[in-house]
């Protein structure tokens, strides 16, 4: 796919304790798998809700499929992390209920393939169900609606490994018939580097990384070498053990012969720039460039 899935402009939104989110601008291409990565706090969430219309910026705009995100409601699916169900429809009937709902577009096979999937019975009701049940149907109803963009909050993070390697396979697997834009948060940064191939990186509710994630991994370095001046390397992240030192560059040209050089993982490049908040922040040209 081309286009534009989401673009924020200045985005932000302030609560009463404070900003959630402050001067957000990104690009997220059509057709991508998106994670949103960040700690507790980070902004991750505001993000999510402000896409999917549940909030309104404080400051600047975000645009969903071109529009603003209450006209483009009916080409996105949004789960939020408390699941909000009807407790006391059966299983089956909150599946017709998304039939009912998405009369033009709702794919009932898919949803009922990933109910099935977990083996629930569709005459219990969703207040029985346990938390993992719960996010299963709830992922059913956001895959039957067969939209254009699907906005995950943490989906994974009641499931047991098993189930989430089964329902992530069923996820992707779907995006890539479909074309679907997927933007999923998580804390499993391991998990992702196997399933995104964007990655959009948010630290006390500012932007500090976007971008695809082979883009951003190569334009990091992590050189290991004898104590010595960085410069003019951008330095991510130092640490001197004895007379070593291992460091994640952004190179400004050749690295000394003295080092010995890789590429990051995914898993490194993150938790290097978690850990170190003042470290520059990089948007790759997809992240940036806004085709209109």
């Amino acid at each position: 796919m081309t286009g534009t899935a989401l673009q924020a402009d200045g985005l932000g939104r302030r609560f009463r304790r404070g900003w959630a989110l402050r001067e957000c601008t990104f690009r997220l291409p059509a057709g991508r798998i998106c994670g949103l990565v960040g700690p507790n706090g980070a902004g991750k969430s505001t993000l999510l809700a402000l896409a999917a219309g549940l909030l309104r910026p404080t400051e600047g705009s975000i645009e969903i499929l071109g529009t603003d995100p209450a006209s483009a409601r009916a080409r996105m699916a949004y789960v939020g992390q408390d699941k909000p169900l009807h407790p006391q429809l059966t299983v089956a009937q909150t599946l017709r209920f998304g039939a009912e709902l998405n009369p033009d577009v709702w794919d009932m096979d898919t949803a009922q393939r990933v109910v099935a999937a977990g083996e629930l019975d569709g005459t219990a009701r969703v207040r029985t169900l346990s938390g993992g049940q719960r996010t299963r149907l709830a992922l059913a109803l956001a895959l039957g609606k067969r939209a254009e963009l699907l906005l995950l909050d943490e989906p994974m993070a009641d499931l047991d490994p098993l189930a989430r390697h089964q329902l992530m396979g069923t996820l992707l697997a779907d995006a890539a018939e479909r074309g679907t834009t997927v933007v999923m948060s998580s804390h499993i940064l391991t998990e992702l580097e196997d399933t995104c191939d964007y990655v959009v990186l948010v630290d006390a509710g500012r932007v500090r990384l976007a971008g695809g994630t082979d883009d951003l991994l190569t334009a990091h370095t992590l050189v290991t070498g004898p104590a010595q001046d960085l410069a003019p390397h951008t330095v991510v992240e130092a640490r001197t053990t004895g007379r070593a030192t291992t460091a994640l560059l952004r190179r400004d040209g050749p690295v000394s012969d003295d080092w010995q050089t890789a590429q990051p993982s995914l898993e490194d490049l993150l938790l290097a720039h978690l850990r170190n908040p003042d470290a520059p922040a990089l948007f790759t040209p997809s992240a940036t460039g806004i085709p209109r």
